[in-house]
């Protein structure tokens, strides 16, 4: 709430629990309860400034009343709910498509347009059509410097260099288009070319150390 002009997409999950009309339910509950949020923070900073404009010596407290003026100039866009079932990996999808649609949407961002180098689109879509490839393993584990060879291998990417590649990765990572934790040492020479792969499999790894935990417990 502190950052001017937020765009907020609020996703409610475990659809797959629910009735259809619980969902429709519990969706606008949920986006009645923002809304009576917003307006009760509204209601508590304007009580707030009233309260430091009519003190005796208001001077001693400017620096509180700027912070607070501040905050009340702050706008917050909440965008419809969306309703997710994380097992369903069409939902999972739709809800990728929902987001990047808003992304694109000038008027909620009017600030965030950029226009890519070709470079950037010609090496994401290779990258996709490596990944849909049919020698392309189901983990889509690639290693960074195999990757970097099969991208030059493409005739408009012959000069691409490891740093540019490094920079473009940056990019996708931060998009989801892939995932590559360069930060980690162990993982810095391996790009995910399929994240849901990862995903799946952090889920699995959840469920069973669950498990254990449950059945150690009873």
């Amino acid at each position: 709430m502190r950052v001017p002009n937020s765009v907020v997409l609020p996703v409610g999950t475990h659809v797959d629990c629910c009735q259809e009309e619980e969902v429709e339910e519990k969706r606008h509950d949920i986006m009645a309860k923002i809304v009576a949020m917003l307006a009760e923070r509204k209601s508590n900073l304007a009580h707030f400034i009233d309260n430091l404009e009519g003190s005796e010596e208001p001077e001693f407290y400017m620096d509180q009343w700027e912070r607070l003026k501040e905050m009340e100039s702050c706008t917050l866009t909440i965008l419809n709910l969306v309703a997710v079932n994380c097992t369903d990996h069409r939902d999972i999808k739709k809800l990728e498509a929902t987001i990047l649609e808003h992304v694109k949407n000038e008027e909620l961002f009017p600030e965030v347009v950029r226009v890519l180098p070709p470079v950037y689109r010609q090496v994401e879509a290779a990258i996709v059509d490596i990944a849909q490839s049919e020698e392309m393993a189901d983990h889509g584990m690639m290693d960074l410097q195999h990757l970097l060879s099969k991208l030059s291998q493409c005739k408009h990417l012959a000069n691409l260099d490891r740093e540019l590649l490094q920079d473009i990765l940056r990019y996708l990572h931060r998009i989801g288009l892939v995932v590559w934790y360069e930060e980690i040492k162990h993982l810095e020479s391996t790009v995910f070319l399929q994240p849901t792969f990862l995903i799946t499999m952090f889920k699995l790894l959840v469920r069973y150390h669950l498990v254990q935990q449950l059945e150690s417990i009873s």
